[in-house]
């Protein structure tokens, strides 16, 4: 069984994220990046089932700028077998990256594709159902629990009455959420051997994708700030504050 991952490089989560001086994006130049948090439960899960014996082979995809190679070989240190670079420097949305992965699935012929089910820069939840839909595939979103038996994959999901158990035939896609496991951190020796692990890199040209953004940001703008609280003598001080200053209730 062949597992293919798709892993996205971001800004890391630990950064405090600060807005461009012209308002057109975030700042990114000299900003410490990181693999999508959600990414590195899917490259973990895939890495589990390859040690198990379920999977044979555990493919780490990303597209984007030259740098993402350092997420695929962060991938590829974790337990990868191989990795794909898609190189483009244009900005890839959801349905872009939903259709570039598409056509890798069709090379590489994976009997399940697991991603992150969002990413915390643009936060979309986009990708792992579009790409379900180009391919025709069953799909388990939000997986916190995934078995796979008999050509079927058990998927138990979050949803907001609780949880929700599936049963999808194979081929399928798995999107995680964040109490599916807890990622290992890459030992020293298997970031050496991560270093001479094959990575592949195409174009989007080569796949025959455009990747032309359908949509356009007019402005980027930091939340305002909070103000600060203010102490009140009584309960009476409390509730008319609420009811005539606050308005809830």
């Amino acid at each position: 069984m062949k597992l293919l991952v798709a892993v996205k490089r971001v800004i890391d989560y630990n950064v405090k994220v600060r807005v461009k001086a012209d308002e057109t994006g975030v700042e990114t130049a000299n900003v410490k990046m990181s693999m999508n948090p959600f990414d590195e439960i899917a490259v973990e899960e895939a890495v589990r089932l390859l040690e198990d014996g379920t999977a044979t082979e555990v493919v780490a995809v990303s597209l984007g700028v030259q740098q993402c190679q350092e997420t695929i070989r962060t991938a590829l240190a974790m337990g990868a077998d191989r990795g794909i670079h898609v190189k483009t420097d244009e900005e890839l949305q959801p349905l872009a990256v939903a259709k570039l992965l598409a056509k890798i699935v069709e090379k590489e012929t994976p009997d399940i594709v697991i991603l992150g089910k969002q990413a915390i820069d643009d936060d979309s939840n986009q990708t792992g159902q579009m790409l379900a839909g180009l391919l025709g595939w069953s799909q388990g979103t939000f997986a916190s629990k995934v078995y796979l038996a008999d050509g079927k994959a058990n998927v138990t999901r979050e949803v907001d009455g609780g949880l929700e158990t599936l049963a999808i035939n194979l081929p399928a896609i798995v999107t995680t959420d964040l109490r599916l496991n807890e990622p290992r951190y890459a030992s020293l020796p298997n970031i050496m051997k991560a270093k001479k692990k094959e990575i592949t890199e195409i174009t989007p040209d080569e796949l025959g994708v455009d990747v032309a953004p359908r949509l356009t940001t007019l402005k980027v703008t930091e939340p305002p700030k909070r103000e600060g609280g203010i102490k009140v003598e009584t309960v009476s001080d409390l509730i008319d504050k609420l009811k005539n200053e606050a308005g809830v209730i």
